[in-house]
Parts: C-alpha cells; sequence; structure tokens
C-alpha cells in the first residue's frame, strides 16, 4: 500500500477538527518525508486544512461555512511535553465554559510555568500566564479558578460584582477537600488574589481556612475591586474597597 493510500485511508478514519501531524501515522523512517508530502498534496487540494506548519485537521462544514478546531486541539502541543502535562488552558479560554461572560474571545490564554513570547494559529492569538504552582491534572481546575479571582477586572462583558457572584456560586459546590487545595495554591497568587478567595471563603462560613489565608497578608494594603462588597459581606475586613 502506497504511503499517500496510507495517509488517505488513517484521516479517512480521523474526526472532524482534530489536529494531527506526520507522526500520527505508523510508519518507516524512509516513508514519513513521503507522507508529509502526501499531507501538503491533500492540503493545496483543500481535502485538510493547514493550521500551523507541520499541523493539519480535517474540517467540518456546516451550512455556515467551516468550522475551525476547537481551542483545546489548536493549542494541544503547547500543553503537554513527552506525555506530561506543561500547561492549560485559562483567563480568556475559559470564562465563557464557567458562566463568567457571554462573550468567545480569540485569544487563547495558557498558563506555563515557563512563558514565551505571544503565537498566531488561524484566527487566534495565542498568549502565556505565568503559573509558579505546580500544574498537573488534579491543579488545573484549582487554578483556573484562582485565575478568574486574579484577572477578575479584565473578565469582558461583566462587572466585579456579577464575577465574584458567579464564581460564589461555584465555590459553593466545593467540598472540604477542594477549598484545601484552593488555600494551599493561592499562596504563590498575589496578595489581592488572596484577599478575594479569603472574603469568598469568609462568605461561605469557612474561616478556618480564610483565616489563614490572612495571617498572609499585609494589613494596611487595601485593594481596589469596585462593587464587591455588593456580594461579599466581609470584603471590609479583607480591605476590598
Amino acid at each position: 500500500m502506497k504511503t499517500s493510500d496510507i495517509v488517505k485511508d488513517k484521516i479517512n478514519r480521523l474526526p472532524t477538527g482534530y489536529i494531527f501531524t506526520y507522526k500520527d501515522f505508523t510508519l518507516s523512517v524512509e516513508n514519513k518525508e513521503a507522507a508529509i508530502k502526501a499531507l501538503n498534496r491533500l492540503a493545496e487540494k483543500g481535502k485538510i486544512k493547514k493550521i500551523s506548519k507541520g499541523k493539519f485537521y480535517k474540517p467540518e462544514s456546516t451550512v455556515f461555512g467551516e468550522l475551525l478546531p476547537d481551542q483545546y486541539q489548536i493549542v494541544k502541543d503547547l500543553l503537554e511535553e513527552n506525555n506530561k502535562i506543561t500547561g492549560y488552558l485559562t483567563g480568556y479560554s475559559i470564562y465563557n465554559s464557567l458562566g463568567l461572560t457571554s462573550q468567545v474571545s480569540n485569544t487563547i490564554q495558557i498558563g506555563k510555568n515557563n512563558t514565551r513570547p505571544f503565537l498566531r494559529r488561524e484566527r487566534y492569538i495565542i498568549n502565556f500566564i505565568k503559573q509558579p504552582n505546580v500544574i498537573n491534572k488534579e491543579n488545573i481546575p484549582y487554578l483556573q479558578f484562582l485565575d478568574c479571582l486574579k484577572f477578575i477586572k479584565k473578565i469582558p462583558d461583566t462587572s466585579n460584582e456579577k464575577a465574584i457572584g458567579r464564581l460564589l456560586s461555584i465555590a459553593s459546590d466545593y467540598k472540604i477537600k477542594d477549598i484545601e487545595q484552593l488555600v494551599r495554591l493561592v499562596q504563590k497568587y498575589p496578595p489581592s488574589t488572596r484577599a478575594l478567595l479569603g472574603a469568598l471563603l469568609d462568605e461561605l462560613h469557612l474561616e478556618t481556612y480564610s483565616n489563614s489565608i490572612l495571617k498572609t497578608l499585609n494589613p494596611i494594603t487595601k485593594y481596589n475591586f469596585m462593587g464587591i462588597g455588593n456580594i461579599l459581606e466581609q470584603s471590609k475586613k479583607w480591605n476590598l474597597i
């Protein structure tokens, strides 16, 4: 079977929107170059789309036109290295899914221990946010939540008041083990983020955990979050103004 036929057969079995490279095809070393050429020929013919150098996908067609792959597919190679998680979607990439805004951004934000310059793929701008905590599968939901607190002023098409109300609703469903993880991970976040989490935990009557955060803050530093006091009753205790 010719390499080009192997490539076509494999692509036919791949789901639409799945991003792949020649490495997704089980081929001998000498056939890799032939596979790359076959992929580029298919892209030139419009059978598949190239999203960046060496990366392709099979587009899904609708009455409104062709759909781009979802954001995870667009950046999955930036989230793992040698089968180890090294990054996670955050910021603009998750605000909509968490119910914090109705807007869908063309900016993809990734949390990583080591950041790099922004880049572009298709219509997306990809930028990176430094995350000082360990990044693993278990930590990611908590890091995403804390990032929302950290960047609450930058959430589009909403107010601090609405955003903290939504985050309070999310946190109310957390179990104690989840709260413990948040308190542990927030230690490496800025004081303003710690103060927000502390006030939020007070609202949930979790003073045992919030008081441990309070001890890490400068008692005279104030944090400006307009409207927060309308939702968090203990905002003055946390110097949130």
